[in-house]
């Protein structure tokens, strides 16, 4: 802001002036306000005119007003009584409709879809099953009811141990909704005539299943189909999805996209290119703030450690919806599998935070930005929660909902007098210490007892943005005053001052996380024996083993107290391109012995570097397998030894970005650098950039990283091993981005 009046504009000076008599009408007699250069000329426009023009578009005020006007969406108990996304369990049978709304999936799931012909013809029953309105990566399980059953290379089902399905009696097949697909000739063949299905019947765009059923011998019926007319789902993975931190991927080009579960990346997809999503433009709403998408997507893929002592993703996103429902309400069930936060800025860029607190997500409000407050030092009786249950979605139990671990408050349970419990739904949550961990973070808000609402004004508009307020307040609320409180929503309204925003206290601990203590237990499995009478094991967890450069798996199950039975363990490449799996090694390990209630199960050599899906069977006397356990995710990190530091780290500001220069280390694992940034001196919440950059031992290297902040930065430079293992941070020193 300019020091005199005469070497301001007269449009400066007005504004200045009315702040100044507004501000020194009120009780709090302070200075004028700090007005933001980025929002406040969009208002003062508004004041002085009433319309504005942007290109060749005239927009007036009402319009503009409503266009900044913002709701930030975030997860938790406030969405108890929104409409729900379809339940696990409605993914077990096919609909049968008239006509059925369209299903869309995300990340891995199991579904029926809908019935899109159903027709018995002599001693065949033909069925054909649309799962999904948009092309998938693959179908990786199938079930005839609740039993999973496997196909032979010609696509019919292997007869289980009893005879259920047996003699090739059920043939099943799939496309993945391709544009254009081709049609399924088995049926065509057999149809055609009729005029029931020909081959201009191929569902272009539309992922399917098929199914032939052929009728047993009459003494037979029951043998094969006891439990009647097979009922077919199956699992399947979900939509391809644009990973803006890949250069390679074009926005523009499905074709370029991938498989992927990352919360933020199916965040994106939902809000820009889903054609059931909200149907954004992706150059207004992600790109302008590009960076701060890649950040999220990044902590989302962060590898979270195990009691175990394995790794499993941060944040990682399941589900399926149709289009019976408004597209809010998938948004609602994403931003509950990473505790998000999600606001729309006045330009139309899409603002989006994760679970993780930093303090580039961090803004401020002062006394002179609030008009008015409401706050709430407790709660009623009527909203008292004193234990919280998560429930998630547990593929262990064939995608079924299920419990964790709960928790609770004893002393507050004493007080009220009895237990009033609460669950935290998280349907598109398929892990079950994702999901204690989002219950965690839930359960420490919930034990925040300050809440309430600011009126606001168009100088705190900064704050509107950000998740997290830092308060300055020794005036108008000093028991706030240097907290951090949570923005849990925000909304244009003008006669409160300009903005309303309902928050909480945020907890100081939030992101702590110990998992010895704070996994709990794994999530029962009901025992379900297959046709052979064995229980599948329970996987309680698996690890990567590092060795001289080669990586093998290390499992551990529940010991079934049975000689009989011989444990055996397979893994597969999660992704060998498109989403598709790759295909199951298996080793049988006849050598395990129990030791103190488990049984520790043995690869061999995997490959190195790979997101892989681990399974585990007991094999009998006769051969016979039991059902595989659920499925487990690990990565095969072959190299878990941190590289040295680099040296030499530097740091130059310009405007808007700034140069980094270091010197890679004399060490011979490492393979590049990540570098970080932040607008205070603390490493733990600064801002990591995406990609890293790679180089080689021992060599000079430098990049210009784009997009920070004005004002006193500071940077860091870590490095990296081949496997993403981390260094020792390295500091440049603060520098000014201006």
């Amino acid at each position: 802001m300019k020091s005199r009046y005469e070497d301001m504009s007269s449009h400066d000076i007005q504004r200045i002036v009315v702040a100044h008599d507004l501000m020194t009408s009120t009780s709090l007699k302070t200075m004028p306000v700090h007005f933001d250069p980025i929002f406040t000329p969009i208002f003062a426009a508004i004041g002085f005119t009433g319309s504005i023009t942007i290109g060749t578009a005239t927009i007036s005020t009402a319009s503009l007003l409503s266009a900044i006007a913002t709701t930030a969406v975030v997860t938790g108990l406030q969405l108890l009584l929104t409409p729900k996304p379809p339940t696990p369990d409605d993914g077990k049978a096919p609909l049968t409709q008239a006509i059925p709304y369209r299903i869309w999936i995300v990340g891995r799931c199991r579904v029926a879809g809908a019935y899109m012909l159903w027709e018995a013809v002599g001693s065949r029953l033909f069925a054909v099953q649309a799962i999904a309105g948009h092309r998938i990566a693959a179908v990786t399980k199938w079930w005839l009811h609740d039993d999973v059953v496997t196909l032979n290379t010609d696509n019919t089902v292997q007869g289980l141990s009893d005879g259920r399905y047996g003699d090739s009696k059920v043939w099943l097949d799939c496309r993945l909704g391709a544009n254009p697909e081709s049609p399924y000739p088995e049926i065509v063949s057999r149809l055609v005539a009729n005029d029931l299905w020909t081959n201009n019947h191929r569902g272009d765009g539309q992922a399917s299943l098929a199914m032939i059923a052929n009728n047993p011998k009459a003494k037979d019926v029951t043998k094969r189909f006891p439990y009647g007319i097979p009922r077919l789902s199956a699992e399947v993975r979900g939509a391809f999805v644009w990973d803006f931190r890949d250069p390679a991927q074009d926005p523009e080009n499905p074709a370029t996209w991938v498989f992927a579960m990352n919360s933020a990346l199916i965040m994106c997809w939902h809000q820009c290119f889903s054609e059931f999503g909200h149907r954004r433009d992706y150059r207004k709403a992600i790109l302008p703030v590009l960076d701060m998408w890649k950040e999220e997507a990044d902590i989302c893929d962060e590898d979270v450690p195990t009691a175990a002592g394995g790794t499993e993703k941060r944040y990682e996103c399941c589900g399926w919806d149709t289009t019976e429902h408004d597209p809010k309400i998938a948004t609602n069930a994403i931003l509950a599998t990473c505790d998000g936060w999600i606001c729309e800025r006045g330009d139309g860029a899409l603002l989006f935070t994760v679970g993780k607190f930093r303090e580039s997500r961090v803004g401020t409000l002062t006394d002179a930005d609030i008009t008015g407050h409401q706050v709430q030092y407790d709660v009623l009786f009527s909203d008292e929660i004193n234990r919280l249950i998560p429930k998630f979605t547990y593929p262990a139990t064939d995608y079924t909902t299920s419990d964790t671990d709960f928790f609770e408050d004893t002393d507050r349970q004493l007080t009220s007098g009895r237990v009033l419990a609460q669950d935290a739904e998280y349907s598109w949550v398929q892990q079950w210490r994702q999901a204690r961990r989002l219950g965690k973070r839930e359960w420490l808000r919930i034990q925040q007892r300050i809440r309430g609402n600011l009126d606001i004004r168009l100088s705190g508009i900064n704050a509107i943005y950000y998740r997290w307020v830092r308060m300055s307040t020794p005036v108008r609320l000093p028991r706030l005053d240097t907290k951090v409180i949570e923005n849990r929503k925000s909304a244009l309204a003008l006669q409160k001052g300009a903005f309303n925003m309902q928050f909480i206290q945020h907890p100081d601990e939030i992101d702590a996380w110990a998992p010895a203590t704070d996994e709990g237990q794994v999530p029962p499995v009901p025992p379900v024996p297959n046709a052979a009478n064995l229980n599948a094991p329970t996987l309680v967890s698996v690890v990567a083993i590092a060795s001289n450069g080669s990586v093998y798996l290390r499992a551990t199950i529940v010991d079934p107290d049975d000689d009989n039975l011989t444990p055996t363990i397979r893994y597969r490449i999660a992704d060998i391109g498109s989403g598709t799996p790759g295909g199951w090694a298996e080793k049988i390990n006849s050598d395990a012995s129990p030791s103190g209630g488990f049984i520790t199960l043995v690869t061999d050599v995997v490959p190195s570097d790979q997101n892989l899906e681990v399974e585990t069977a007991f094999i009998n006397g006769k051969g016979t397998y039991s059902e595989w356990s659920a499925t487990e995710d690990v990565v095969s990190t072959s190299d878990p030894t941190p590289p040295g530091p680099v040296t030499g780290a530097t740091a130059t500001g310009g405007v808007g970005q700034a140069t980094f220069n270091w010197t890679a280390p004399n060490s011979a694992n490492y393979a590049g650098a990540r570098l970080y940034w932040n607008t205070s001196n603390a490493f733990a919440t600064a801002t990591a950039v995406s990609p890293p950059e790679y180089g080689a031992p021992s060599t000079p290297d430098s990049r210009i990283v784009t997009g920070i902040s004005a004002g006193t930065i500071y940077g860091w430079v870590v490095s990296l091993n081949r496997s993403g293992v981390e260094g020792t941070p390295v500091a440049t020193g603060s520098f000014t981005v201006s």
